[in-house]
């Protein structure tokens, strides 16, 4: 131990000789202090109405159209899809997710989001090395992981199985 980490420093915790705890302070006086519960509030908030509008279009598709089972699950995925590409593409997407935080990127909306968003950015570029090649540069990682987490499940279930 350094000499300097055994003094005692605020509340008599050891200090670090690699912290310059004025310049913290210095960066803590312009820092605006989170609030954190009110933006957990809000992502609760938004999150829940995603998944109302959701339970809306199950109770739509339904009644309505007489889906049941997994066509229903996929036609109200996919219209959730639909419907996060789209608010992405006008532009509300993004403030959805200024308001919301975390609360506008779980639920299946914001992975269409983060799927549209690279592709919309970099359409200029072109179809091929700007939209098709950046449109997973997000949702990429994401995707390989789930099917590779996926299918070690799998395995594990299928060798417990045996």
């Amino acid at each position: 131990m350094h000499s300097a980490e055994t003094k005692g420093g605020k509340n008599g915790a050891p200090q670090n000789p690699y912290v310059n705890e004025n310049y913290l302070a210095y960066v803590r006086s312009f820092a605006q202090p989170t609030k954190h519960f009110h933006n957990c509030w809000r992502a609760f908030i938004v999150g829940g109405l995603i998944c109302c509008v959701g339970q809306f279009l199950r109770v739509v598709f339904e009644t309505a159209v007489g889906l049941s089972g997994d066509e229903l699950a996929g036609a109200v995925s996919m219209a959730l899809i639909f419907l996060g590409c789209l608010l992405t593409g006008l532009g509300v997407y993004d403030r959805i997710g200024k308001a919301a935080g975390a609360g506008s990127i779980v639920p299946i909306t914001g992975f269409a989001n983060s799927v549209a968003s690279p592709a919309l950015e970099f359409k200029s570029e072109g179809m091929i090395t700007g939209l098709a090649a950046k449109m997973f540069t997000v949702a990429g990682p994401i995707i390989v992981y789930g099917v590779v987490s996926g299918a070690i499940v799998g395995l594990i279930y299928f060798f417990i199985g045996m």
